[in-house]
């Protein structure tokens, strides 16, 4: 048994209005089943989408969980910013220091993304949406690559990532010390391979703790990560 991540989903108090936002900074098409809710396909061998799910959670610290988006020059870089802010974003202070290279903006809902300068090596042929970077233990990490069957690329001081064997979107973890919980974040879903509740227990004995049943309406389940990030697993698709 096994799952592919089917989507990052974002808490969104106005998921139509936030896809509109991340449509227009990353040049997505709107696509998908419109049961499935507001999706946007992420344009990236990775093969997941962007989802976007209606919550009443309130943010209360910095996302746990956000991208990084690539830039082929200072140029583009600029460019991606001035695209972002007309489109709603603000910039916002985590912290960086006035001598980063990177640039950190929120969206329309105050969740955070970096523009990352050109020429960073780690992140280099993974596309735009070049890592989605996560607050998050070794195990955590460990716990993902397993998951997924995504393979480890990165392993050192407590700092992980993994990669799509098609290459793609990396999804790293910083080791400690780790963050608060914001309330509304992003989330993984998962699309098992097989039956749903086989992957569930599956999933189980390599960490994960089984939390009440979601509420969707739409027969996932949902799961906590060994660091209690919630994820879901959707039924068969």
């Amino acid at each position: 048994m096994s799952s592919r991540l089917f989507a990052i989903t974002f808490d969104a108090h106005q998921p139509e209005r936030l896809a509109r936002f991340w449509s227009g900074v990353m040049g997505l098409e709107r696509g998908g089943d419109p049961d499935e809710g507001v999706a946007l396909p992420s344009g990236n061998v990775a093969g997941y989408r962007l989802g976007f799910r209606p919550s009443d959670k309130r943010k209360t610290a910095q996302n746990r969980l956000h991208f990084d988006l690539t830039s082929s020059s200072l140029e583009d870089q600029q460019e991606t910013v001035a695209r972002a802010l007309a489109l709603g974003a603000q910039h916002a202070d985590v912290g960086q220091g006035p001598d980063a290279s990177h640039v950190v903006l929120a969206d329309p809902e105050g969740n955070e993304f970096c523009v990352i300068e050109p020429g960073n090596k780690f992140l280099a042929g993974c596309g735009f949406a070049g890592a989605l970077a996560c607050d998050g233990s070794q195990t955590v990490g460990y716990f993902w690559s397993e998951a997924l069957g995504w393979p480890l690329v990165w392993d050192q001081d407590e700092e992980t990532a993994i990669q799509s064997p098609d290459g793609g979107t990396k999804i790293t973890w910083g080791g400690p010390p780790h963050m608060p919980d914001p309330g509304k974040d992003l989330h993984f879903d998962l699309a098992p391979d097989g039956d749903q509740q086989a992957e569930v227990e599956r999933l189980v004995s390599l960490g994960a703790k089984r939390l009440d049943s979601d509420h969707g309406g739409d027969g996932a389940v949902l799961l906590a990560d060994p660091d209690g990030h919630e994820f879901r697993v959707l039924t068969r698709r």
